[in-house]
């Protein structure tokens, strides 16, 4: 019998206004059937999601969010090495951000990245690179990644900076809403592994959607779905019955649609909340992608 008893799949997204046709919501029933996606008239914003997660979710639901619960720490020994008012773990960090970006609605982001004390450490658009984006003034031009985003890297995955905010697969603007989004939840659910994994209760997870994807039989490189045959086929390598539907479907529905069936197959595995990776230190400070091994 499984530890929970749903699984929601969240692709999240960081861009500005009140509501984003990046995120979507799919849930899964650990007693069968295919996933199904959660709809909203309008598309989703976060501060709806928020309220989802804090007042409406089944019990015991393992939610799976797209996206850094945390910033890297261990390459530099801090956040942000040199400013004295770098937090110490990851909930401190959800803090600040979430008091710096006080006035910026929608759960953005904005204020933080723009203070003059965290610029720096921060590719932004227009070119602007801050000169501590890479901390020991490396010439890695990928910048600070997490120890998790290391282990990423070595199943096939190509994972970018959370300190990066340009491009298509930049994920910094997203986690940074969604840490305002975390420090909102408080005590609502257990985020793993900066909370350990409770007896029972909602749990919060970070995932990256390629690597649901790849235990669904497809490649890095091909890990965007976007027609419901080839949704189906990798549902079925999850053991999940297909969704109805024919011809195109965007990939952000067909992400939050994976990652819940995915979700499913792999909580029971025990391996899957022991990486040989994680330390106590970075569980505080860096967090761990759910299913990076």
């Amino acid at each position: 019998m499984s530890r929970f008893s749903h699984f929601l799949g969240l692709d999240w997204s960081g861009a500005k206004g009140k509501r984003q046709k990046g995120i979507a919501l799919a849930l899964a029933d650990a007693a069968g059937g295919p996933p199904v996606l959660v709809e909203n008239k309008g598309g989703w914003g976060r501060n709806e999601v928020l309220a989802i997660l804090r007042d409406s979710l089944p019990a015991d639901t393992l939610v799976g969010m797209d996206l850094g619960i945390s910033l890297p720490f261990a390459d530099c020994g801090a956040f942000f090495p040199g400013w004295s008012e770098s937090p110490a773990t990851a909930r401190d960090l959800w803090a600040k951000i979430d008091a710096i970006c006080a006035d910026d609605p929608n759960l953005e982001a904005s204020c933080f990245i723009d203070h003059p004390d965290i610029a720096p450490f921060y590719r932004r658009d227009g070119g602007r690179e801050g000169h501590l984006f890479r901390c020991d003034g490396a010439t890695h031009g990928s910048g600070r990644f997490r120890v998790t985003e290391g282990a990423q890297a070595s199943i096939g995955c190509k994972p970018t900076s959370n300190f990066n905010l340009v491009g298509a697969a930049q994920v910094g603007k997203s986690s940074l809403t969604g840490m305002r989004m975390l420090h909102q939840l408080g005590s609502t659910a257990s985020v793993w592994p900066i909370d350990p994994l409770p007896a029972r209760g909602s749990v919060i997870c970070e995932i990256y959607t390629t690597l649901a994807a790849i235990d669904a039989g497809r490649s890095a490189s091909r890990s965007k779905i976007r027609d419901f045959d080839e949704l189906n086929a990798a549902l079925a390598n999850l053991d999940s019955p297909p969704v109805t539907g024919k011809g195109a479907i965007d990939d952000h529905s067909s992400d939050a649609l994976i990652t819940a069936a995915w979700l499913r197959k792999v909580a029971n595995d025990p391996q899957i909340w022991a990486p040989k990776g994680l330390t106590p230190q970075l569980a505080q400070t860096e967090g761990w992608t759910f299913g990076a091994l």
